[in-house]
């Protein structure tokens, strides 16, 4: 029963992080932004896409629990040290993986090729930058919104609408 508890808690928190990170990305849609949540593909799912005039992307969000209340979250280039060790699994692997799937669902549905930038989001932790970004941004929630934003205008309207 107790095993059954902390897994239903962990499960919650996941739901309730991929619902917050989902209203910061609503604010997007102020911008003509597309935003999707909870999208069902090919026995996964991704747990959001942002299309926008400023790039396409895939993000994952990830509820780790941690170590230690002041612990933080290093990303230098292409890993991650959670609490100052390497995790089982690099998350930013998943969401290069989620990007390269939507580049390749795009191309074959719309005879384009649209770029697609994987993003890792840690809803309660602190993100240390250690080097500058590799292809896979590493954020908190509240700061994506921003740094989407902040990128370049790479598509037109059209564009945007056909992906």
């Amino acid at each position: 029963m107790w095993g059954t508890k902390k897994q239903l808690q962990q499960l919650r928190l996941g739901r309730d992080s991929e619902r917050s990170v989902g209203q910061f990305l609503e604010r997007l849609r102020e911008d003509s932004g597309q935003v999707f949540h909870d999208v069902p593909v090919d026995g996964f799912n991704l747990d959001h896409v942002v299309i926008s005039t400023h790039g396409i992307f895939a993000i994952e969000t990830k509820t780790w629990t941690k170590p230690w209340p002041k612990a933080t979250i290093a990303a230098d280039g292409d890993q991650l040290l959670l609490g100052g060790r390497k995790p089982d699994r690099n998350p930013m692997d998943q969401a290069a993986g989620a990007a390269r799937w939507w580049e390749g669902l795009l191309a074959e549905s719309t005879g384009k090729q649209f770029g697609v930038r994987g993003v890792v989001v840690f809803p309660r932790w602190w993100i240390e930058q250690r080097s500058p970004r590799g292809a896979v941004w590493v954020l908190e929630p509240k700061a994506l919104p921003e740094f989407i934003r902040r990128e370049p205008e790479s598509l037109i309207a059209s564009d945007v609408a056909l992906a």
